[in-house]
């Protein structure tokens, strides 16, 4: 216990911490703070603050899906709030949560290992996320099933709101024409196609790696009587031919890896029309390179890697391509979650009853870890907006508002109307 109490000790400044441990050994950390409430955690065995301290990240998660580390009230997104403010604070002195030196030159290099994202692994990695029983993702996305950051115009928007919002910003970037052919790489559950069909008058093709998905996506397109116009293909963005006046990627580009980053852009190039657009949607860091929290490499997103803004320029300045607009989505992410994690802590007995204890404790420390990263840490979200042509789009953004305000998200969506 020695050495986490000298860790939490030289971390927990600001907010209160209380630790019992096993033997109920009670040790206080920080002070109390305006507007936030003390937590406090408890171990059930004697290996767990240990094991923590040699490890932070990880071991401090498992020790949690394990329900060796206990929260009073259930609530771990106030512990990993508290610690994570706490991180920032201490950034420029270094990330008090990094572990040992020699521990954090392994982790690095077996990240970049995890990386290579060749055609086998990377279904095999969308199918350890993406083919999860369906019945979790109803239990806390929307109803159009958007599995990527929301669009918050306003703080108070629902996320209904937000996902409807998020599309139509995306499509008011691909300054759309009516009969265009649309490649979505990423689609997901079919929402966003089938959304740039409607409001478009768009030919659309989805890809997946995730079988769930595409069994999904397809039912949809059926259902909506345009399968003959939205199409859903299981195929791999790297054996795809043919060419489309627009692509879309949205929540994909964190799946590929920075060893295929310029494969990536060299295959798009190939497939969009030289007076085509792209709109790249991906979560990012602000700020240089780095490695995947090892919570999300071992049992969330196997393979998956959060580029900074210059991984992807650097990969994609390479294909002759015109950088035409950035968005940096700085907190939209952190309300997407607030309401996945509300959602989902709403639903325990579901969700265990899908899985067990163990699978739900899991996920609520990834969505909650993931919601202070956005709140207090170093990620983003990035809209990139790219052509081949200068001459591709208006000379000014005045189109995108002028997309945006002749499609109401809740009339052009009939999702959004009935909710």
């Amino acid at each position: 216990m020695w050495l986490l109490n000298r860790l939490l000790s030289r971390l927990v400044r600001s907010g209160e911490l209380i630790l019992f441990e096993a033997d109920g050994t009670r040790h206080d950390y920080g002070s109390s703070q305006q507007g936030r409430q003390p937590v406090t955690i408890r171990f059930t065995d004697r290996s767990a603050p240990r094991a923590i301290a040699r490890n932070p990240r990880l071991g401090a998660a498992e020790a949690w899906m394990e329900g060796r580390l206990l929260v009073d009230g259930g609530d771990v997104l106030a512990l990993i709030d508290l610690v994570q403010s706490n991180v920032a604070r201490e950034r420029e002195n270094g990330d008090a949560l990094r572990g040992n030196r020699l521990g954090s030159i392994a982790y690095s290099l077996m990240s970049r290992l995890d990386r290579l994202n060749w055609k086998r692994r990377s279904r095999r990695n969308v199918a350890h996320h993406y083919d999860l029983k369906g019945g979790l993702y109803d239990v806390f996305l929307d109803s159009d099933r958007q599995y990527s950051c929301g669009y918050f115009g306003d703080s108070a928007k629902d996320l209904e709101e937000a996902q409807a919002d998020k599309k139509a910003h995306i499509a008011s970037k691909l300054y759309l024409k009516s009969g265009q052919r649309v490649l979505d790489i990423g689609c997901g559950w079919g929402g966003l196609a089938l959304y740039l069909n409607r409001v478009a008058d768009a030919d659309v093709l989805g890809i997946t790696l995730s079988l769930e998905q595409l069994e999904i996506a397809r039912r949809r397109a059926d259902e909506a009587g345009v399968a003959d116009r939205v199409k859903f293909e299981l195929i791999d963005y790297r054996d795809l031919t043919g060419t489309f006046d627009r692509i879309v990627s949205v929540g994909m580009f964190e799946h590929v890896g920075p060893p295929f980053y310029r494969r990536f852009f060299e295959k798009w190039r190939s497939l969009l029309t030289d007076d085509g657009v792209m709109l790249l949607q991906t979560i990012g860091r602000m700020g240089g390179p780095g490695t995947t929290d090892p919570l999300a490499s071992k049992y969330i997103f196997p393979g998956g890697y959060i580029p900074a803004l210059s991984e992807i320029f650097g990969a994609s300045e390479t294909m002759k391509l015109i950088v035409a607009d950035v968005e940096t989505l700085r907190l939209h992410y952190a309300h997407t979650l607030e309401d996945w994690y509300r959602r989902t802590t709403a639903a325990k007995e579901t969700i265990e009853a899908l899985y067990d204890a163990r699978f739900y404790r899991m996920w609520t420390f990834y969505l909650a870890g993931a919601l202070v990263a956005f709140r207090h840490g170093e990620l983003c979200n990035y809209q990139i907006q790219y052509i081949c042509r200068r001459t591709a789009l208006p000379l000014v953004r005045d189109y995108m508002m002028a997309f945006q305000a002749e499609n109401d998200p809740a009339e052009a969506d009939p999702l959004v109307s009935s909710v």
